[in-house]
């Protein structure tokens, strides 16, 4: 089976009626579900509203030809990889060599057989199944590429590319932007003390945690090992304090369950507020925050100092 005619749409475009009467008998006796235009225009409003999955188009029609259609679906990022077959009288091939060259999957000389009708559109209906498999794998990729496996939260490739737009949008506009890097307290004891599955059940649970208290807009990742990242666009030093905190409480108020035991972990962070001169020298800063944090008792917050009024 190269097709699936139940789950298919195709789009018959001619400005004869006995043609599309023709072509829908032919299709729906073959199980496809089939809608129709009356020329051109019609056509690319149809399948900027409800893209079929293959579009029958007729090359010599009033107002918009088939070439003019196609030029128009191929200038389209979402219509693009719409297979297009051409319905055509023309006998000359350099007619035929127009419309695949700008784009169309195949042509069908009128008449046509029924068989051949059916076979073509089939074989146009599976590429364009091949192509949405494609792009939702590649999608699926992309995201993998993102993700952190471990705690699903981004990744420190995303983060990069991420603070970097921020950074360069804060710049460019000159709106706050501020960093908040954490560091789970003796994560290796955890990790000694209780055996890595539990340090990675400990890891994902604090990123849960640690989701649930941001905002709508704030960016969160795992940035290496126990260290996550928060990015907090157009944000402040005070606002930025005010969700650190809450994280804070949220991983010192209870313990983390690992497989029935129950494990005590508490956070350090460090907020740093830009735009400075680069991305990483915002990240920078707030390690150094961090570090500080760390060196004067951990679970606490250390941020820069208030700006004088």
């Amino acid at each position: 089976m190269i097709a699936e005619p139940s789950a298919t749409t195709v789009l018959i475009t001619d400005d004869s009626l006995v043609i599309r009467a023709v072509v829908r008998s032919h299709l729906e006796a073959a199980g496809y579900h089939v809608v129709e235009a009356v020329d051109g225009r019609a056509a690319i409003e149809h399948c900027c509203q409800t893209p079929p999955d293959v579009i029958l188009l007729d090359i010599e029609m009033p107002g918009l030809d088939g070439y003019e259609v196609l030029e128009v679906l191929k200038a389209d990022p979402l219509l693009t990889d719409l297979p297009v077959v051409f319905l055509t009288t023309l006998t000359d091939m350099d007619n035929v060599l127009r419309g695949l060259r700008g784009g169309a999957h195949d042509y069908l000389k009128k008449p046509f057989e029924p068989a051949e009708l059916v076979a073509r559109v089939a074989a146009a209906a599976h590429v364009k199944k091949l192509q949405d498999q494609l792009r939702l794998r590649n999608a699926e990729l992309d995201l993998l590429s993102r993700t952190d496996a471990l705690t699903g939260l981004n990744n420190r490739r995303h983060l990069e590319l991420v603070l970097g737009h921020y950074h360069a949008d804060s710049i460019r506009h000159q709106d706050p932007l501020s960093v908040l890097l954490l560091d789970i307290d003796h994560f290796k004891r955890v990790n000694d003390g209780y055996g890595h599955p539990a340090g990675d059940m400990v890891l994902a649970e604090f990123a849960r945690r640690l989701k649930s208290e941001l905002r709508e807009g704030d960016v969160v990742g795992r940035w290496g090992g126990e260290e996550f990242l928060v990015v907090f666009p157009r944000t402040g030093r005070d606002g930025a304090l005010v969700v650190a905190e809450r994280i804070r409480q949220a991983i010192a108020a209870t313990p983390i369950d690992a497989d029935g035991v129950p494990i005590s972990v508490t956070v350090s962070a460090g907020c740093a507020l830009g735009p400075l001169g680069t991305a990483a020298e915002l990240v920078g800063r707030a390690d150094a925050l961090l570090y500080s944090a760390k060196g004067a008792g951990r679970n606490r917050i250390e941020s820069e100092p208030a700006a004088a009024s």
